[in-house]
């Protein structure tokens, strides 16, 4: 129960509401346990008194007592019920703001469909629960404790009747309860399933359309939901045999019952009122225990899900501030790199014990073939990872020993795979810098070559981008990212194929925008085209892992080494053909 401990947790911000929800939750438990008395006298001023003036003066209090329940149950129920969509609501923002706490690993090793189910469908099996459960246990053990003190002052021998039902209960609930909970486990896991093949379908149809796998995308999902299915029918079949079970169970009860206390009338021991009253009770303490026997299956529905749930809360960034961490001063821009080390796995080194350094301003062109490391390079020196051994120095600090937040604001990217968000053109470029001015957006989309276009839309600045910006074309979802880039005004810059999705003449645009954003900052530069990589103060070729070429470009070509054999590759493939501004792509 150590989960729900730290679910119920969540409810003491709202102790007030949760106060006088049990409050009125006690009267009205109080009033239903009141009510079978006054219909014991009821029955008997009709059966046996036959006082029509006393009939009047009972059912108006029972009426009235009636209306006092509803009064409070209306009360109780609204206060419970808000209280736990607070408390979800919490509870979702919680899970939400851990997920930005993760590092970059955390996303890679799990997929986002699971990750989206737990957020989801977990949550929601452990919102029946979290405040359900001690409002039924609170009502439910009023009613029976109630009830059972009640009826043994009534008559004890009916009361020992009805106290077998007990242990009968509490076992069914017990072994069935179990069973149901390794199955909602199951189940969520299943749904995790089907949700995570969804979401990779929905946003790779293109890619579905194009390999013409829409039939076997159509069976994978079906497999996954028909799997899901089948977990849920073997639920259905212990929650649909268990409901009927306790009927069975009470109603025989309350059969032996009648028949028992209608001979107790026959031979005058008890009332007729005595014997409905005490029907009545029975039946109040009938409902507690087949409720406790169904919240003990909903609980153990709950464990399954938040099991799932804490497995996330549970889990730390591997990249995260050392409590010692300091805030990074303003970055003038010289960057070290001291025997850096970094593998994805252990038996497959990435980067093997790389040296250099970038003064301040410099830019830096990153070239090698494909798995030479250099997207891990900068994914090292932005510290989404941190390294193996060996470390990243700016300005002489480790950047280790810094507090990310304030490393990361001085650091910008503008990487090979777009990412627009699914509001506005504005929001979008906004997203750099919340507080700046529409003119100061409009500056850095013009300084980005993106003005024009986005004038041109229907909406301007104010026009929706559709989710991951769908209805721009990567041309202008790059041009975009740029000027989120320009107006962030980083001290370091990372480029990973930033003019990869652009025409050659785009690519002229955006070229000079990017020089303007260069200039006096130290870049580091991912790309194939030499109009991007020619003007590079310093060129890496990596390969393998390791640095095994540096220089500008004309010492490189002058080498005739692996640089010379890329460019030449690169060349042959596209037969020498000439991009207008007479350069060749590489």
């Amino acid at each position: 129960m150590k989960n729900f401990k730290r679910l119920f947790r969540l409810l003491i911000p709202y102790k007030t509401a949760l106060f006088w929800g049990s409050l009125f939750l006690v009267l009205t438990s109080g009033v239903n346990l009141a009510v079978p008395l006054f219909i014991k006298q009821l029955v008997d001023v009709v059966m046996v008194e036959k006082n029509l003036e006393m009939l009047n003066y009972i059912a108006g209090m029972i009426a009235l007592m009636f209306v006092l329940q509803m009064v409070f149950s209306t009360i109780h129920n609204y206060l419970y019920d808000v209280t736990e969509k607070r408390v979800i609501t919490d509870f979702r923002k919680i899970i939400f703001s851990h997920l930005h706490k993760m590092s970059a690993s955390f996303f890679v090793k799990r997929r986002t469909g699971e990750i989206m189910s737990r957020m989801t469908n977990d949550v929601t099996t452990i919102e029946g629960v979290i405040t359900d459960l001690p409002a039924t246990a609170l009502q439910q053990s009023i009613r029976l404790i109630g009830g059972i003190v009640i009826i043994i002052y009534m008559n004890w021998k009916l009361t020992f009747m009805i106290l077998v039902l007990a242990p009968v209960l509490v076992l069914f609930a017990r072994i069935y309860g179990k069973k149901l909970k390794k199955l909602s486990k199951e189940i969520q896991d299943k749904l995790a399933t089907s949700t995570t093949i969804l979401e990779e379908n929905i946003s790779g149809m293109p890619v579905v359309k194009s390999f013409v796998r829409q039939k076997l995308e159509i069976q994978r999902f079906d497999k996954a939901v028909e799997d899901s299915f089948q977990s849920a029918k073997k639920r259905v079949k212990i929650s649909a045999f268990f409901g009927p079970v306790v009927g069975f169970i009470a109603f025989s009860t309350a059969l032996v019952l009648l028949w028992y206390g209608g001979r107790e009338v026959i031979t005058g021991r008890i009332s007729p009122g005595e014997l409905v009253a005490f029907i009545l009770y029975a039946t109040i303490i009938a409902g507690p225990m087949g409720s406790f026997a169904r919240l003990y299956t909903r609980i153990q529905e709950g464990l399954g899900a938040s099991e799932r749930i804490f497995e996330i809360l549970d889990t730390q960034g591997d990249v995260r501030d050392a409590p010692d961490a300091v805030p990074m001063p303003p970055v003038a821009g010289k960057v070290e790199f001291k025997n850096l080390r970094f593998h994805y796995r252990e038996d497959q080194e990435v980067l093997k014990g790389l040296n250099f350094t970038v003064e301040p301003g410099e830019m830096v062109a990153l070239v090698g073939p494909s798995g030479a490391g250099k997207t891990t390079l900068v994914q090292l020196l932005h510290r989404f990872y941190d390294p193996v051994s060996g470390e990243i120095l700016v300005d002489g600090q480790n950047i280790r020993d810094v507090q990310m937040i304030s490393y990361w604001r001085q650091i910008g990217l503008v990487p090979q795979e777009t990412l627009l968000f699914g509001g506005t053109i504005e929001e979008n470029i906004r997203f750099a810098k919340e507080e700046a001015t529409l003119a100061e957006i409009k500056e850095a989309a013009r300084a980005a070559n993106a003005d024009w276009f986005i004038t041109d839309c229907p909406d301007g600045y104010r026009t929706i981008v559709g989710e991951k910006g769908i209805r721009l074309s990567a041309g202008q979802r790059q041009r975009i990212a740029i000027a989120r880039a320009i107006l962030k005004n980083p001290r370091l810059l990372i480029l990973d194929e930033a003019t990869s999705s652009l025409d050659n003449e785009s690519e002229k645009l955006i070229q000079e925008a990017l020089e303007r954003l260069m200039k006096g900052k130290t870049s580091f530069v991912i790309a194939h085209r030499l109009s991007t990589i020619h003007n590079a103060d310093k060129i890496l070729v990596l390969d393998k892992g390791e640095i095994v070429e540096t220089g500008t470009h004309q010492e490189l070509m002058d080498r005739k080494g692996l640089y010379q054999y890329l460019y030449n590759l690169k060349a042959l493939q596209i037969n020498r053909e000439m991009d207008p501004m007479g350069e060749t792509s590489l």
